[in-house]
């Protein structure tokens, strides 16, 4: 299982909407920072659209990473078919085992049975190209609803991208979402986090946290994923609060990134 970064690593770098920098975080800062902190890959995901770069942009990504011997996986949002087929192809492009997909986008939330044919109609395509299409567990759908596409699906070319956090939108807490979604899990995205109470006791707040400083149980979790030997890759993501500027969330979340990756070197081998 490698370790990797990604572009949701240091995502107020990379630029949150109403939030931006006056000058965003690029792909090659990425790769520069997996280098220095002696990681395996990078996930670029969808806050960084790769769909968006025109074609020299997206070559000059993908000789700057080989170059720097640092492995691309491709990430996107929405699965429609037409999106399927692009981010396939975008896959190919960067030699990426996996395409880690979120199935919603805005106002697209599609029932199973269309995430199911979607799926189906783009199973030839991803075999030929040796890519596993992996749909990251969100907060609209039980980790069960996951569960149920990837069995119905039922093809080696489709897994699961294993958020650690996301599911709690839906009050499900990692246990649940191990249960469920451990044995198909071929990416792994490691989000610590913490739970407080707000002052008036009613109700909680979740933040995010370096990995290993808060409530997860990570060394659980790797173990538990490396039993059926299917995770490629274990991918840092942060939920950085703010700061008190922007300035200094970038920083804070740098270091929360140097943290994470220091601690996940000494628990993933």
């Amino acid at each position: 299982m490698r370790i990797g970064l990604s572009t949701y690593t240091y995502t107020w770098a990379f630029g949150v909407p109403g939030s931006m920098p006056s000058k965003s975080m690029n792909v090659q800062a990425l790769v520069d920072k997996a280098v220095s902190l002696d990681v395996d890959c990078i996930q670029i995901a969808d806050n960084f659209p790769l769909h968006e770069q025109k074609p020299d942009e997206l070559i000059a990504i993908r000789d700057y990473a080989n170059h720097h011997g640092i492995g691309i996986e491709v990430g996107g949002r929405g699965l429609t078919g037409e999106n399927l087929d692009r981010f396939i192809d975008l896959a190919s492009f960067f030699a990426s085992p996996i395409l880690r997909m979120v199935i919603d986008h805005h106002d697209y939330k599609p029932d199973i049975e269309t995430v199911i044919s979607i799926i189906r109609n783009a199973l030839n395509k991803l075999s030929a190209k040796k890519i596993t299409l992996a749909l990251e567990n969100h907060d609209r759908l039980h980790s069960s609803v996951f569960r149920e596409i990837i069995e119905k699906v039922n093809s080696e070319s489709t897994g699961i991208c294993l958020d650690c956090v996301n599911s709690l939108g839906i009050g499900e807490g990692i246990e649940s979402v191990l249960d469920n979604l451990g044995p198909y899990t071929v990416n792994l995205h490691i989000k610590d986090f913490t739970v407080r109470r707000i002052s008036h006791m009613m109700g909680f707040i979740v933040e995010g946290v370096p990995a290993g400083k808060g409530l997860l149980d990570v060394p659980e979790i790797i173990q538990k994923i490396s039993t059926f030997h299917k995770c490629r890759s274990a991918i840092l993501e942060l939920w950085t609060p703010p700061a008190g500027s922007l300035q200094e969330t970038i920083d804070r979340e740098d270091v929360w990134a140097n943290e994470s990756i220091q601690y996940l070197n000494n628990i993933i081998i």
